[in-house]
């Protein structure tokens, strides 16, 4: 019997996340038994102060992969979305399961559209992306950072005290959290907000040369969902791979056939580049490429960090 130990951090929805690829891989084998070891990440301990400004994704990654190194576990699961474009030394994305829901969703007790939240409202979030687009369709509003888990957040906003009038979510999050419940959750067209690219999905990283422990994470992949984000993350990488500005990007697998959408825009909203393009699903890596560079060459190299 081969034991499995895999790495989460410690969020509800971390665990959610690990638990969830634990039973996909007990399903599948009957020769294993699979622990779960939980980590703290810089991402995690600092709940104070904005992502961009702490050091972005990795702060909620590098503590898993330093633990996959040293063989303290066997694998890590993370939100893809999370995760760096380029693979960390000596590591490997090795299976993408099937994604959850894209969407991004406005949570609001006073509103079920972005268009309809009251004159100068105030909406919480610490992403870029989401504040770009919302700032897009509405520059009246007031974004204030928002920190801590999902149910942390669905608590700020009920506190009259911190006056938010909604916040946004990922849909994914909500799903995995089995909170369906919440009737006041209401997911935003991707012409409104467009996800994060890798949204929904999910990272089984594991170290590139162990094969004795990859073979059992293999039969996870799916292999639609893996195009998708491939494209994704190469337009993610095509404009230098960060989280400094605000980027969004969908890719979905129709038949063989792959499209993406891609967005890059001002931290404020007022500038916009939107582009889109279809391609064979062989070819997901090159269309990300090929709409990234579309987008510099339409005004995003402007909107780049110098």
């Amino acid at each position: 019997m081969r034991t499995l130990i895999i790495g989460s951090r410690r969020s509800l929805l971390a665990r959610a996340q690990t638990n969830l690829v634990r039973q996909m891989l007990l399903d599948i084998w009957d020769d294993l038994t699979v622990e779960i070891e939980l980590i703290d990440t810089q991402g995690d301990l600092n709940r104070r102060d904005p992502l961009p400004a702490i050091g972005g994704k990795g702060l909620f990654t590098a503590e898993l992969e330093g633990a996959l190194r040293s063989r303290r576990i066997d694998l890590a699961v993370h939100s893809l979305k999370d995760l760096p474009v380029e693979d960390s030394p000596e590591l490997t994305v090795v299976a993408v399961p099937r994604r959850a829901p894209t969407e991004d969703v406005l949570v609001s007790r006073k509103a079920a559209r972005l268009e309809d939240l009251p004159q100068g409202g105030v909406v919480g979030t610490s992403s870029l992306r989401r504040a770009a687009q919302m700032l897009a369709v509405r520059p009246d509003l007031q974004i204030k950072d928002i920190r801590g888990n999902v149910e942390t957040r669905l608590r700020k906003l009920d506190d009259p005290e911190l006056g938010y009038d909604a916040i946004l979510l990922a849909q994914a999050g909500l799903s995995r959290l089995n909170r369906a419940d919440i009737d006041h959750a209401h997911p935003l067209p991707r012409s409104v907000v467009l996800p994060a690219p890798g949204q929904g999905a999910l990272a089984v990283q594991g170290r590139a040369v162990d094969p004795e422990t990859n073979q059992y994470l293999q039969p996870l992949e799916h292999g639609p969902t893996r195009a998708e984000v491939t494209a994704e993350r190469s337009f993610l990488a095509g404009l230098g791979g960060g989280c400094a500005i605000p980027v969004g990007a969908l890719g979905t697998v129709t038949g063989k056939q792959l499209s993406l959408e891609g967005l890059v825009a001002s931290p404020d909203g007022r500038q916009v580049v939107r582009v889109a393009g279809s391609a064979p699903i062989p070819e997901a890596e090159r269309l990300g490429r090929q709409l990234a560079a579309e987008a510099l060459a339409r005004g995003a190299a402007r909107l780049l960090p110098s």
